[in-house]
């Protein structure tokens, strides 16, 4: 008796109407469903692939993980968690920095910039070096030190690595006071030949100077401070491993540091990557809400259709939940039928892609094709909120349209 009105909207389902415009609008119905459905697991399969071409190019410029210090600028790395990590087969390499905000001039033009120097260790092994665009990656010619620069950085300010004007880098001296009549006396300076330029994400490439890190030490008066550690470990970790690592250096070297992912490292950009992603997928439901009317449009007309079959079935007794659980579900299966197309449909497009790259990006870009990842959990959620806006669309005339008849 339980499986009754799943056989009698399984029967309405498939059988023919008298009514031909019923089965348009079904057919409509499911189609809607289908491709809003599709379009659900298609958009989002891009939006992660763009995020994955963002963390990748993030993941270029920045570190696995990074050791700076709880409280203040600069620190000393003489802590035995430092050796001990130095020896942990997860972790690739290691290298020391000093990072800060500087003034620099180059031939006539000014500008603020992040200023990093950096060991021999980053200076061989940065991925850094895969995006130069103008020069090479050199901090180093003989003794004398070099930097590469941003290239919007080199835009703004008319650098070129053929030009032999030296870039000028300026720091106030820490020691020293501030003299308001001459205010360049308070300033210490080095210049640095220009090896190369760097393209890898608007924010770096605007601000962003590599140097040797015995220069940003000549400059900032440092002996062996470094202001952070940088941390890269070996390809394919997994975010189980490498969140071990973490919390075990953390454990080791104690309060006085911090130890940072890449997700706390960018933490605003992740948080706004996923509220992005979120609203996309409300947005994209919405779409398939408005869509699902055509199924309470459906199951409207079906319902009068049905009314001599809906009155011979109370008189054979049947309760009046029985009948509305007979629509209901046949609006339901509506909807689960356009939401199985669709995702075999989007999961099979999302596949295509990612193998033969269909859909060409325009212009020119560092990737040819559209980028597209395909998650099962976004899978799951397309499923579950297309399943439920079915359910409730067929809800309304199911609960409505079959109390109006006799």
């Amino acid at each position: 008796m339980s499986n009754l009105p799943l056989r009698f909207a399984l029967r309405y389902l498939f059988a023919r109407k008298s009514h031909n415009v019923i089965n348009i609008i079904s057919g409509i119905s499911v189609a809607g469903m289908a491709i809003g459905t599709a379009a659900l697991v298609i958009i989002l399969s891009v939006f992660n692939g763009f995020n994955k071409l963002v963390s990748d190019s993030l993941g270029d410029a920045q570190p696995d993980l990074v050791v700076k210090p709880a409280a203040g600028k600069a620190f000393v790395p003489d802590s035995t968690a430092f050796a001990w990590l130095y020896d942990q087969e997860l972790v690739y390499n290691m290298s020391s920095v000093i990072e800060e905000q500087a003034f620099i001039a180059f031939d006539g033009k000014q500008s603020l910039a992040r200023v990093k120097g950096v060991d021999s260790v980053f200076e061989e092994e940065s991925p850094i070096q895969n995006h130069i665009t103008d020069g090479i990656f050199s901090l180093h010619r003989g003794d004398l030190p070099r930097a590469v620069v941003g290239s919007s950085l080199a835009w703004s300010m008319d650098i070129n690595p053929r030009f032999i004007a030296p870039l000028e880098i300026y720091y106030p001296d820490r020691e020293g006071s501030i003299s308001l009549s001459n205010p360049a006396a308070s300033l210490r300076s080095t210049k640095v030949t220009v090896a190369g330029l760097f393209a890898i994400n608007a924010e770096l490439d605007a601000e962003l100077v590599i140097v040797p890190i015995e220069t940003m030490r000549e400059l900032m008066d440092y002996d062996d401070e470094v202001s952070a550690v940088e941390i890269r470990v070996q390809k394919g970790t997994s975010d189980k491993a490498l969140d071990g690592l973490a919390a075990e250096l953390s454990e080791r070297l104690g309060p006085d540091y911090e130890v940072q992912d890449r997700y706390r490292q960018n933490e605003a950009l992740y948080k706004m990557m996923r509220y992005e992603k979120l609203a996309i997928y409300m947005i994209l439901i919405f779409i398939v809400i408005i869509i699902a009317f055509n199924i309470y449009s459906s199951l409207t007309m079906l319902i009068i259709e049905k009314k001599d079959d809906i009155g011979t079935l109370r008189s054979l007794g049947a309760p009046e939940p029985m009948t509305r659980r007979i629509f209901l579900l046949e609006g339901w299966l509506i909807s689960l039928l356009g939401l199985v197309i669709g995702l075999v449909l989007g999961v099979a497009l999302v596949l295509l892609q990612q193998k033969y790259g269909l859909i060409r990006m325009p212009g020119s870009y560092i990737i040819s094709a559209y980028p597209v990842i395909l998650k099962a959990s976004d899978i799951v959620w397309t499923a579950v909120g297309v399943a439920l806006v079915g359910y409730l669309i067929a809800l309304l005339p199911s609960l409505t349209k079959t109390t109006d008849n006799p």
